[in-house]
């Protein structure tokens, strides 16, 4: 299945009462990603195929950083992965780090998973860049996720 998650990732996850392929249309165009990605972050761009960009922005520290790559995998009603690397060449990692939401069928509905990893990449940085993002995550895309499969 898809693209190998390492040791050093951050995972968020959620349950929808829902079937994948009810969930996967969230995925399948930018507005709709967008309603409920786009919290925390803006979501510039986005394009559901594979070797599709998606641009995204964040707030840190009061300026606004871009970020974004490649869309690696767009495996419909199972898996989206995408390269995150800053677009600032000041705070740009020496590698993209990936983000990944993986769809399986769970007890009658669909548990979402949301990675953010590949920071073995780093080195000795590893550890503490794993961790900032640690902290930082929550599960408010995921929930936003829910509301809306589960509203519709």
């Amino acid at each position: 299945m898809g693209l190998t998650i390492g040791a050093l990732h951050v995972r968020r996850s959620a349950f929808i009462k829902a079937p994948r392929e009810r969930v996967w249309q969230e995925f399948e165009s930018e507005e709709r990603i967008r309603a409920w990605l786009d919290l925390g972050h803006h979501l510039h761009r986005f394009e559901p195929k594979v070797g599709g960009v998606v641009r995204m922005s964040v707030e840190l520290d009061g300026v606004v950083q871009p970020f974004g790559g490649k869309v690696i995998v767009f495996d419909p009603a199972r898996e989206l992965s995408f390269e995150s690397q800053w677009q600032n060449e000041k705070i740009a990692w020496p590698e993209p780090t990936f983000w990944t939401l993986r769809l399986r069928t769970l007890a009658g509905g669909t548990h979402v998973e949301l990675y953010h990893h590949g920071f073995e990449r780093f080195g000795d940085d590893a550890g503490s860049e794993l961790e900032d993002y640690e902290w930082d995550w929550d599960v408010k895309h995921l929930a936003a996720l829910r509301a809306i499969v589960e509203g519709s």
